[in-house]
């Protein structure tokens, strides 16, 4: 009997890794029905963190909430509490920027507009709850507002040269002249989630890179923005170079001033999920994301899978919707594109599930 163990990350906007998981699976038992199969959802702090949680840890629970989404505008989501443990007595939250100030909550982008005030709610919330633990998921963010959205939900104050609190989002980052602090709640054991190791400012930092896919396209307001956070950056009293700091358009250094620890995302989630024991006898690990590229080898879920699956004796095979020229299949037994199966890429994005289940069907031959 074949030991499968399903560890695919989300397939961005399309579907969830629990709901790949399960599709990869019911291809995979299409040809080979004797396979006991394990699912551990992946995540790497972007978007699928709290599900990866969810499915993987027993006795979790949803604790809805009502934030301020990226537009302005009440959104409906929920943090995840895990049960205690030893190092949380009181229990873990898992907060998702994603689900309340990301990129994918926008009809429209709004470069200069969306901020992360609702991320901060959810932690917020979560604090009143009295959890021992915050683990916090940072990808697919909509704004670069530094994370001070973020920080005054949690207490803190941004002012202009008036003392008048500045507008939200990037675009008061441009008069921000004053930062206090002094309400700012005291932070508990804080986990941040994030494969971005960008600084906060320069050619590399977080306007630069990640501003234009938030609508941040004119070169003359990518300049104002990093000037900006720069300035932020003096304020708060941190390195604008320091390395994970830009992540989430400057969340992952407002996060440091509060207390938080940067720690690579998929490696955190998957000591959190206790992957490392589900793959100890597994003899496949199937693995995915929704495009593997050039950039998936560099702390990205499916290469680190891979490595894992390698410590364990294990096969790795991988499926993504697509697979690019320059990526590096070479960590896997086998890999199979979506885009491929279905003939196109629009193809495979409008039946994901369809074409994973073929995916897995594909895969489980290959492994024969």
């Amino acid at each position: 009997m074949t030991r499968v163990v399903l560890a695919p990350d989300s397939f961005k906007g399309t579907i969830t890794a629990a709901d790949a998981a399960r599709a990869l699976a019911e291809g995979w038992a299409a040809v080979d029905p004797a396979a006991e199969f394990v699912h551990r959802p992946m995540a790497d702090g972007g978007e699928g963190t709290v599900a990866a949680f969810e499915a993987a840890v027993a006795g979790s629970l949803r604790m809805p909430v009502t934030v301020d989404g990226p537009a302005g505008v009440p959104v409906d989501t929920f943090w995840l509490l895990l049960p205690p443990t030893a190092d949380a007595p009181l229990g873990t939250a898992v907060v998702d920027l994603g689900s309340t100030s990301g990129i994918e909550l926008l009809d429209e982008l709004r470069p200069w507009d969306a901020d992360t005030s609702g991320f901060g709610q959810a932690i917020a919330a979560a604090l009143d709850h009295g959890v021992s633990r915050l683990v916090l998921g940072i990808g697919s963010s909509a704004s670069t507002d530094g994370g001070t959205g973020m920080l005054t939900a949690l207490g803190a104050r941004f002012l202009d040269a008036d003392g008048a609190v500045i507008a939200r989002g990037a675009r008061g980052l441009a008069s921000l002249t004053i930062v206090d602090l002094s309400a700012l709640r005291p932070a508990p054991d804080v986990r941040v989630l994030t494969d971005v190791t960008n600084p906060l400012a320069g050619p590399r930092g977080a306007t630069a890179v990640f501003g234009p896919q938030k609508g941040l396209v004119d070169e003359v307001g990518r300049v104002r923005v990093d000037a900006a956070l720069v300035r932020l950056a003096a304020l708060l009293g941190i390195d604008a170079a320091l390395p994970g700091t830009g992540a989430a358009g400057g969340t992952g250094g407002a996060l440091v001033v509060w207390g938080g620890v940067l720690v690579p995302g998929a490696a955190e989630v998957a000591e959190l999920i206790g992957l490392a024991e589900a793959i100890a006898d597994a003899d496949v690990v199937i693995t995915g994301e929704g495009s593997y590229d050039g950039q998936s080898g560099d702390g990205k879920v499916p290469s680190f899978l891979a490595s894992l699956a390698a410590d364990a004796g294990a096969r790795a095979v991988l499926a993504a919707g697509r697979i690019t020229a320059d990526a590096d299949t070479s960590l896997f037994a086998a890999s199979v594109s979506l885009a491929d199966l279905a003939g196109s890429s629009a193809a495979a994005l409008a039946e994901p599930a369809r074409w994973l289940r073929a995916a897995g069907s594909a895969l489980a031959r290959a492994a024969r």
